[in-house]
């Protein structure tokens, strides 16, 4: 709770037992840095809220992420404080915060049209579908090669496993859908896709599902391809096409089923 370690409070004690509450005065002489290296419960309470509301840019910090170094710095910039860095190191861990890998986010997203579409558009979407009696599938595409190893196998400290697999690199390219029921229908094909790859997808579908297909993609050019609305027209009564707001990967499950883009290994 204090932040000292136990080698410190050791030495507290030793002087309590030896001069009493006296021996636990600070005796050291007065310096222009005494008092300097620490943050009252305000200052505190306004870095975080500078970390957690900003990105270091927008504050004008020469950093991409908060780190202890950006954190360091700021703190001298907006409060005119020095601190070790091990000191910032403790007042995060204090404050709850945890170095963990930034998820990406679109500069060209939209909050406002994302949180719409979630509040209102999709639900509009699964009352249809139960009116209509149509099963909800989400689509998305991904790459797919026999050399990504995501895998971890035990073995002795430091004897490194060795994983023998060929040298020969292949890959293969995969679209998919996933129903809210977990229901899975994909279909390989090589190079990108292309309106006839996907209006054959979704023939295979529809074919497939023996109900309407109510398919939620992305804004992919493909998708909105006129030939793929041609088609779609004329099958009306099988499926329907719906699509989430732009740079919204993280709402659709099939990214999920695909880890986002990463490239994933053939079994």
């Amino acid at each position: 709770m204090v932040g000292v370690s136990r080698q410190i409070v050791n030495q507290w004690v030793k002087r309590h037992r030896q001069s009493g509450t006296s021996g636990l005065l600070d005796g050291r002489r007065i310096s222009p840095r005494k008092g300097c290296g620490s943050l009252t419960a305000g200052e505190s309470r306004r870095i975080q809220d500078w970390i957690k509301d900003k990105c270091p840019n927008q504050l004008r910090l020469p950093f991409a992420l908060w780190t202890a170094q950006a954190v360091r710095e700021l703190i001298r910039r907006r409060l005119d404080k020095e601190l070790g860095l091990s000191t910032v190191q403790l007042y995060l861990k204090r404050w709850g915060f945890t170095p963990q890998k930034p998820v990406t986010r679109a500069t060209q997203r939209c909050p406002q049209k994302i949180a719409s579409w979630l509040e209102k558009d999709y639900p509009a979407i699964r009352r249809r579908a139960k009116r209509e009696k149509a099963v909800i599938f989400w689509g998305d595409e991904t790459g797919i090669n026999n050399q990504d190893q995501i895998g971890k196998g035990y073995a002795p400290k430091g004897q490194t496993p060795v994983l023998r697999q060929t040298a020969q690199k292949f890959s293969t390219s995969m679209i998919s859908a996933i129903s809210n029921r977990g229901v899975l229908r994909f279909r390989l094909y090589k190079g990108a896709l292309n309106v006839d790859l996907f209006i054959d997808f979704l023939q295979r579908l529809v074919r497939d599902a023996k109900q309407k297909v109510f398919l939620i993609v992305d804004n992919l050019r493909v998708h909105h391809a006129k030939s793929v609305m041609e088609w779609v027209a004329k099958h009306k009564s099988e499926i329907a096409i719906f699509y989430l707001p732009a740079y919204a990967p993280e709402h659709n499950p099939d990214e999920y089923l695909n880890w986002g883009s990463h490239e994933k290994r053939l079994q």
